[in-house]
Parts: structure tokens; sequence; C-alpha cells
């Protein structure tokens, strides 16, 4: 990704934008204040998280910091406008505020202006389109790929060239439409979520070969599989965010239990597991809290023992071609 440097843990920051719930001020910056001083140096942000309070809030954190000490990504694609839609129920706990997608050439130049004013800062080190994809457009999809291709990706290219972005890709939870644009236009990135981690590596096979091809580098976002792998004790109730069904939960059971049995951490392995492909940038994980900080700081650095990888692909809950930690 050109001169743009990743420490190998980055930091998720939809929760410090009232992802499901309300963070306080003083909480969301004690949060970005460990994450500085445990070294962690990307931060990774939208628009669409807190409808601007995610941006605003990590401005206000990193304001007087060496611009240098640090890297942003945030992302374009959707317009935040003030006022309630009827019936839309919102992920963020922010009111009087939502959002409209927007795959303009203007709306990608109006979206990145709005976040370097929140942001506080001249430049933006990655710049991803967020939630292209059937996914997230259903039958619109052909409608959405068309207008990124035509509009959108084209005015962060531009943007690239005036020096106001460093590096550009896309930000998804699919690998369908990455397989679908990369052919047509030149990414340096892919910030992914969800697809290749511990729990599963079927969805994401394909791109993480192509990715390796074309020397477009992965960002593994979602490495705790929206929860599912992040607490010690036992899967979470949620997997891509929705309440987990009994197949995926009984995968993650299995997964904990080979785990304990070598004394590690689901979380460091969760964390650690998606580092040793080398097409992966690093990976980011969304955290709302200090304690959250400090432990994935911790499971970073956390000692696993190689033979766990060979015993989960022995049990078929690995993929037995996945690149894993060799130490």
């Amino acid at each position: 990704m050109g001169t743009v440097q990743l420490s190998s843990l980055g930091l998720g920051c939809a929760p410090i934008g009232n992802l499901y719930a309300a963070v306080s001020d003083d909480d969301a910056q004690a949060a970005l204040e460990e994450a500085f001083s445990q070294g962690i140096r990307h931060f990774d942000t939208a628009p669409f998280y807190g409808f601007g309070l995610s941006e605003a809030r990590l401005g206000r954190s990193l304001a007087g910091r060496p611009r240098c000490s640090f890297a942003i990504s945030t992302k374009v694609g959707r317009r935040i406008e003030s006022g309630m839609q009827e019936a839309q129920q919102s992920a963020f706990a922010v009111p009087g505020r939502h959002a409209v997608f927007d795959y303009s050439w203007e709306g990608v130049q109006r979206s990145v202006e709005a976040s370097l004013r929140r942001l506080a800062i001249d430049h933006i080190d990655i710049l991803l389109l967020h939630d292209v994809g059937r996914l997230a457009h259903g039958e619109r999809h052909s409608e959405v790929l068309k207008q990124s291709l035509d509009e959108a990706l084209p005015a962060m290219a531009a943007l690239k060239d005036a020096g106001i972005v460093d590096a550009i890709g896309i930000g998804v939870n699919e690998q369908a439409v990455c397989l679908e644009i990369m052919p047509h236009f030149k990414l340096d990135c892919i910030m992914l979520a969800g697809r290749y981690t511990l729990l599963e590596q079927r969805e994401s096979s394909e791109l993480m070969s192509e990715a390796q091809r074309r020397g477009v580098k992965i960002i593994v976002a979602g490495p705790y599989n929206s929860g599912l792998l992040a607490d010690a004790a036992g899967p979470g109730e949620t997997y891509n965010y929705q309440p987990v069904d009994s197949s995926v939960r009984d995968r993650a059971r299995r997964i904990y239990s080979l785990c304990a049995k070598e004394g590690v951490d689901v979380g460091a392995a969760a964390l650690q597991f998606p580092l040793a492909h080398p097409a992966v940038a690093n990976v980011v994980a969304g955290l709302r809290t200090r304690q959250e900080v400090l432990t994935a700081a911790r499971r970073l650095s956390d000692h696993i023992p190689v033979r766990l990888w060979g015993h989960l692909q022995e049990a078929g809950l690995l993929a037995a071609d996945a690149v894993v930690p060799q130490k």
C-alpha cells in the first residue's frame, strides 16, 4: 500500500460510534488513549459509525499527536443527514441523524471533505468504498456496482492523485463483490470483515489467492466474528451481527474446546491466525473500552503452540490448506 504503514493490530472504531449501545465521551477517549499507549497505530472509522460521532471522537483523541505517528482508514458510500428516517432501525445509538447510500462522484467528494473536518486532519491514509455488494444492496447490486466503477472509485482515485488520500480500496463483508471489482479497477487494499477468520475461511479462499496474485493487501476486520469468539469463557451470542444459530455455535464450541486443551485463549488465536497469510496487512478489531483494548493487545502477544493449528485442521475446524502461524 505504498507508504502506508499499519500496526499488526488496528482499532475498529464502530463501537465508539455507539454501536448497539451508547459509550460516554470519557470511556471512548480512554479506549483510544489506551490503544495508542499499547502501540496500536491504525484506527479504522467511517462516517456511518455513529453518523459522524466515531470520526469526531477519533479526531479529538489524536489531536496534537504527530500526523506521521498514526494511520487512519475511513470510508465513503453513505451521506449523513439530519433527522430520522421513518421506520429506520439503526445499530447506532445516536438520535437525530441517519445515513443514505451515495456512490456518486460528488457524494464521495463531499463525504471526504466532511471526514477531514471531523477528524481534523489534512489527508486520509486509506479510503475505502463502504458496503458495496449484493449483501448490502440485494436487487440493486448491479446498479450500485456500475455506479461504483463509473463514479465512486474514479473519484477516490482522483483524490489519491491529488495527495488527499494515500491508498484506496473497498470495505465489505463478502468476497463476491471483491472478485467482481478487482479485474476492472486497481485497488491498493480490501477490508474484509468476518470472512477470513479462525471460524471460517471457505468464503474468502478465492479472494485471498487473487489478492496475493494482484498485490492487493487484505485488512482483516471482524476477527471475532461479531463477538462469537471474543469472550475467553465461551462462544458469544452473535454471529454476522445476528443471533448465532446452533450449527455455527457448535463449531465455535469445538474450537473453544481444542483451544482449552492447549491452554490457549480463543481470542488470541482469532487475532493471530489471519496475520500468517502473506496477503494480510493487519487485523482490525472493534473495541469499546480500555479493558477490551488491553485484552486485545495481550492476546496479540500470547504464545500459541504451533501444534494447535494442526489439531484444528485435523478436526476439520480450519482449512487443510490454511496458512498458519509458525511460531
